[in-house]
């Protein structure tokens, strides 16, 4: 008898903030859809996984909203006697980048009988991955595994990830109408045109309304602008139904005529081309034998304005470049003690920890090499034990990158008991240097690589100006800055350099270009889950990154292929 493969999908979440994961999204203001391909050793028949997205609570949902156990969320279509099986069925699943998303995908061989899902269906393997990951990557392959982290012979699964609910930008029209049948007795008519779209239950929906062009059978309107979401709903073969009236002032206006078109056809008219319809009266159709039309639209031009969201960067190779500097002030106190902010606990992580890793394993999904600046200021470091406010933690000048968050936890670590803790608190310097690399990389003219620097520090900093200075010049530049106050210091003065309340100026003046700068106290995090913190500092981030490109004009960039087996990893 031939086996039946089923794929399942379950949100995961995890307690470690280190632990990996692979996870399907649908953005909090985007959604993305995937298809699931395998080709496991067996014949399989594939099912899949529940709509609904990874966001919202499942079966065994703690206390702090989050599922303790993953839930099923949907189930594909069987595909019979099939080693290689493509799925047809999609997943939609929200997505939020500050998140991590945990999927876990399963396949199944149906025996059929007693349907899909049945107890007797045999486990043919499993995956785990991120929706950060898919998004990243675009298309994830991964073998699958049996229990205990067995290899299931050669199978693998690939998962592919595509946006499905952006903003997919505006469209710029310009009409005109000759020859209009004339509606008044004593003058010519006052056209005006609406456009209508048709939505799936045949109902219509008021897309646009031109101003009225007085006593003119051939008018042109004033160009207009509409988002492609509200005219056709980015179904480019929507139906579209385009009304002329004459305006009369009491609120009777009187039809002129119609036609129906789609946006595809609208798009003839880009460039020099012209599109026109006759515009008609069904009426007139039937009584009139020599009835032609009662004048004509024309579409004198068309231009698509296209907005990229977040994901059309993410999805086109766009990388996030995370750098962390930390705060080795004297007012940390002393490591070796256990009342520093700095001690190293074996049993629970410093608030430094918590704040890195919290935001670092968001960043991780995003970045291909997994390598990771690490940098320190306020710190006497060796050999000559000089006051440095941009040190690497690593100790290597020349390559202040750490292999992954935990190389970066393990280069904290190290360095701590090399150093002495000094002051004051200059974070300029950091910023700056940032900025340069930021800097280097916009004169790429390419959405390639986008900068987010993480500031962890115990109290305020001390180059207020400079600072300001600093972040006004990084607002024209792909970054973002992360600022956590760790301790129980008066960040009250912190707050100047978070734009919410204000527009953040430099000494001289000038204002920041956008507002890059999130701050937030680690204490008003100190009991919640340690994914409360990454939520409310990486929020804006999305928003920040498109402002950016969008300011440059920098369009995404082509995705650029996989090759099949680049994505191949060991259990986990």
């Amino acid at each position: 008898m031939g086996c039946i493969p089923l794929c399942k999908v379950w949100p995961l979440w995890c307690s470690s903030v280190l632990c990996p994961a692979p996870i399907w999204l649908q953005p909090a203001q985007d959604k993305v859809c995937s298809r699931a391909q395998a080709s496991p050793w067996l014949q399989p028949h594939c099912y899949g996984v529940r709509p609904g997205g990874c966001g919202a609570p499942g079966p065994g949902a703690g206390t702090q909203g989050h599922p303790l156990l993953p839930y099923q969320v949907d189930r594909s279509e069987v595909i019979k006697s099939n080693l290689n099986p493509v799925f047809a069925k999609i997943f939609t699943v929200d997505y939020y980048f500050e998140e991590v998303q945990k999927l876990r995908f399963e396949v199944y061989d149906s025996h059929g009988q007693a349907g899909v899902g049945a107890h007797d269906d045999d486990f043919l393997g499993g995956m785990e991955c991120t929706v950060g990951q898919i998004v990243a990557q675009k298309r994830v392959t991964k073998p699958l595994f049996l229990k205990y982290g067995k290899f299931a012979g050669k199978s693998t699964i690939t998962v592919i990830s595509e946006e499905i609910s952006g903003n997919n930008g505006y469209v710029e029209l310009a009409f005109r109408a000759k020859k209009l049948d004339d509606k008044d007795l004593f003058s010519k008519s006052d056209p005006f045109l609406e456009i209508y779209r048709i939505d799936d239950d045949s109902s219509e929906q008021l897309v646009y309304r031109t101003e009225v062009v007085k006593n003119n059978l051939s008018p042109i309107w004033e160009p207009f602008k509409v988002s492609l979401n509200s005219l056709c709903s980015c179904e480019e073969k929507r139906k579209l139904r385009c009304v002329v009236w004459d305006y009369d002032s009491r609120g009777k206006h009187d039809f002129i005529g119609e036609f129906f078109t789609t946006f595809e056809e609208m798009q003839k008219a880009m460039g020099e081309n012209k599109v026109q319809w006759e515009c008609m009266n069904p009426k007139y159709k039937i009584k009139k034998r020599n009835y032609k039309n009662s004048g004509v639209v024309v579409l004198l031009d068309l231009k698509i304005h296209r907005v990229y969201s977040f994901l059309d960067y993410i999805m086109g190779g766009c990388q996030i470049h995370f750098t962390v500097a930390i705060d080795f002030t004297a007012s940390n106190g002393d490591p070796r003690n256990s009342c520093s902010l700095h001690y190293i606990n074996p049993y629970q992580p410093n608030e430094y920890l918590k704040a890195l890793v919290a935001v670092g394993e968001i960043c991780q999904d995003y970045d291909s090499d997994k390598k990771f600046s690490a940098l320190g200021f306020g710190a006497r470091i060796p050999p000559k034990y000089e006051v440095s406010h941009d040190f690497a933690i690593n100790f290597n000048p020349d390559n202040d990158e750490c292999e992954g968050i935990q190389g970066v936890v393990e280069s904290y670590q190290s360095c701590l008991p090399k150093i002495q803790l000094y002051g004051p608190t200059n974070v300029a310097p950091i910023i700056t240097k940032v900025a340069r690399v930021a800097a280097d990389e916009e004169r790429t003219k390419e959405a390639s690589q986008y900068f987010i620097l993480l500031i962890l520090t115990d109290g305020v900093v001390t180059d207020m100006a400079d600072t300001r200075e600093a972040i006004v010049r990084a607002s024209y530049l792909p970054m973002s800055i992360i600022i956590v106050g760790v301790g129980n210091a008066d960040f009250t003065d912190m707050q100047i350099l978070d734009g919410d309340d204000g527009i953040l100026r430099s000494p001289r003046g000038e204002p920041v270009l956008r507002d890059i700068v999130q701050f937030v106290p680690f204490r008003d995090f100190k009991n919640a889950s340690p994914t409360a913190l990454a939520k409310c500092v990486l929020a804006e981030v999305p928003k920040q990154v498109v402002e950016y490109y969008s300011y440059k004009a920098f369009p995404p960039r082509c995705p650029q292929p996989h090759t099949p087996d680049s994505s191949l990893g060991s259990p986990q």
